[in-house]
């Protein structure tokens, strides 16, 4: 039997590698609105495109959300959901939905999507402008979001003359009509209400923060891997307390490995594939694995997946367009030569080098990410030990790939059911999608290889494997708290600082712990002097109150990254003009 399950799985690889061989032998603001400068590849159409490519998530059905309304009376697009920080896309395709939002169609239904411009496009207010930049961290208050559309459906649900306008609005005006969409949102909330509940913390993450690691985790353990029919295990579910800043993502691709506490390998095209795959599992994309052999334990990893693997692929390709943005006012030469010395002496050495990392598939020039303990804020490393109910993924593993080759037990890491989940969708993608799934992965490999097309196919064949191995890496148990130490170009432009964004600007960064502020506000107001957000801020904005280095686990704590704090004042000066022009 075991023998029979390795040569499925081992069918399944060699056709995701022949696959990739056989394609390769074929062909918010009132303010004027500037965008920050980012490269002569990023143009306005690859712009539009970013902002609405579909990767596969689905949140609501469309109609059902223009009808909602929110606790206060007003439909979610009344503002364009600017009350939550997102931004104004006047070029989307359906009017009125912002930056990092559109509509998908899924079995028939146009659904709201939502794809990762969402949360990796920011824009900031400066001197009566506002400067858009693509792929920095997002300042929405993506909690309150959640929250708002909970608390809709739970009042129609709760009240039957809410739910009569609402089902007047959408169209549902037989008796019939009308009981079927009763029964249809009764069945939609019943799992969005139990996340909610379950994961939601409080105080709320904010604006600009929010705990995606552990989102990710309860939506694939929580809702999506139980048993027929309602696929809850709502012991799987945790409250998703430790928030971290939306990071910025214009060095993405080519990082060696990623995640703010480093547990993904990245660096290629297949590694940036599964990345964003649990990305999507964790912002509502549909996932129901089944076991399509009960007697033999096989599973189909992809049954009712929404994943968008086109989309998907392209998205990588967009965001290797974007360049870190310049620093878009006046720079003072002569301390910018005085602070690059001080950078590259105190600062880069070892941390913040853009140095060569670890060769990948198609890509050997890879950026090194090394990973620090540098004594900032531990909470949510310590969450990815978690261990939950595996459902009917018990017993589910994928021979010859090393990390995931081992059975699921009835209780088992999240991280290795989130590693067969992952690597079970894309393996079998050509079985659900085509061969072709992956032709713009090859295209882009055989355009920036130089090797011949017969040792290309031979490596492909030898590495879509090993590309995948032990994507995830396990926390040892007693293992240091380490974070991945970034290459800082545009660092100027993604306040505020540390992973869970507990300093608010540069100037304060350069402070001992203690003296860094225990409160500020979270905003899109800047303060280009100190680099950062300004004290003041205007619209929307959360407060941010900070613990000291005594609640290193709180997930709020300010501790840590104390590089550069006994610098003179003016070496401090001159160390953030050098920040300023990366």
């Amino acid at each position: 039997m075991l023998k029979d399950r390795r040569f499925i799985w081992s069918t399944l690889i060699s056709l995701s590698a022949s696959s990739l061989i056989a394609l390769a032998t074929a062909t918010q603001s009132s303010a004027e609105v500037r965008y920050a400068s980012q490269g002569s590849q990023w143009t306005q159409a690859l712009r539009n495109d970013f902002y609405t490519r579909d990767q596969g998530a689905r949140i609501i059905p469309f109609a059902w959300f223009k009808a909602l309304k929110r606790p206060d009376g007003s439909g979610f697009l009344d503002d364009s959901m600017a009350r939550y920080g997102y931004l104004p896309n006047p070029e989307s395709p359906t009017p009125g939905l912002p930056v990092g939002f559109l509509t998908a169609s899924e079995s028939g239904v146009r659904t709201l999507s939502m794809t990762c411009s969402g949360c990796h496009v920011r824009q900031i207010n400066v001197q009566g402008a506002s400067w858009r930049i693509d792929g920095g961290p997002a300042l929405s208050d993506f909690q309150s979001f959640l929250t708002d559309l909970d608390k809709a459906v739970e009042k129609i649900l709760a009240d039957p003359a809410a739910f009569d306008e609402f089902a007047k609005a959408v169209g549902a005006q037989s008796p019939h009509a009308h009981k079927q969409l009763h029964d249809d949102v009764e069945a939609w909330f019943k799992p969005y209400h139990t996340l909610m509940t379950r994961a939601l913390p409080t105080p709320g993450w904010g604006v600009g923060r929010a705990d995606a690691v552990s989102m990710i985790f309860n939506r694939v353990a929580g809702l999506d891997i139980g048993h027929p029919p309602q696929r809850i295990i709502e012991e799987n579910i945790a409250r998703a307390d430790a928030p971290v800043r939306y990071p910025f993502v214009w060095n993405a691709p080519i990082q060696d490995i990623t995640q703010w506490p480093g547990f993904a390998k990245n660096g290629d095209d297949i590694l940036g594939l599964a990345r964003n795959v649990g990305e999507v599992y964790g912002v509502f994309g549909v996932y129901r694995p089944s076991k399509i052999l009960p007697d033999v334990n096989i599973v189909d990893y992809l049954n009712e997946s929404s994943l968008n693997f086109a989309g998907l692929q392209q998205l990588e390709f967009l965001l290797k367009k974007i360049d870190p943005p310049k620093w878009p006012w006046k720079l003072d030469e002569a301390l910018v030569k005085q602070g690059k010395a001080i950078y590259e002496k105190d600062c880069a050495s070892g941390c913040h080098a853009e140095t060569a990392g670890e060769p990948r598939l198609c890509n050997p020039n890879t950026w090194a990410t090394p990973l620090q303990d540098v004594e900032t804020d531990s909470r949510e490393y310590k969450i990815l030990g978690r261990e939950a109910d595996t459902g009917v993924l018990e017993g589910a593993f994928i021979p010859l790939v090393p990390g995931v080759d081992t059975p699921l037990k009835p209780k088992d890491k999240i991280f290795t059911i989130l590693g067969v989940s992952v690597i079970g969708s894309i393996l079998e993608a050509p079985l659900h999608f085509g061969l072709d799934v992956f032709k713009p992965i090859v295209d882009a490999c055989i355009q920036r290889d130089s090797r011949s097309r017969e040792q290309l196919q031979a490596a492909i064949n030898s590495q879509i494997k090993s590309a995948l191995q032990n994507l995830y890496a396990k926390p040892e148990k007693a293992a240091p708290i380490k974070y991945e130490s970034r290459v800082m170009k545009g660092i100027w432009a993604v306040a505020p600082y540390l992973h869970n964004g507990s300093v608010p600007t540069l100037a304060d960064l350069l402070k001992p712990a203690a003296e860094r502020p225990t409160s500020f506000k979270v905003g899109v107001s800047y303060d280009i002097e100190n680099v950062g957000l300004a004290k003041e801020q205007n619209g929307l904005s959360s407060t941010y109150v900070a613990d000291d280095c005594s609640k290193r686990d709180s997930g709020n704590s300010r501790c840590g990254h104390e590089f550069g704090t006994t610098l003179p004042p003016e070496e401090k000066k001159a160390l953030l003009e050098y920040l300023k022009s990366l």
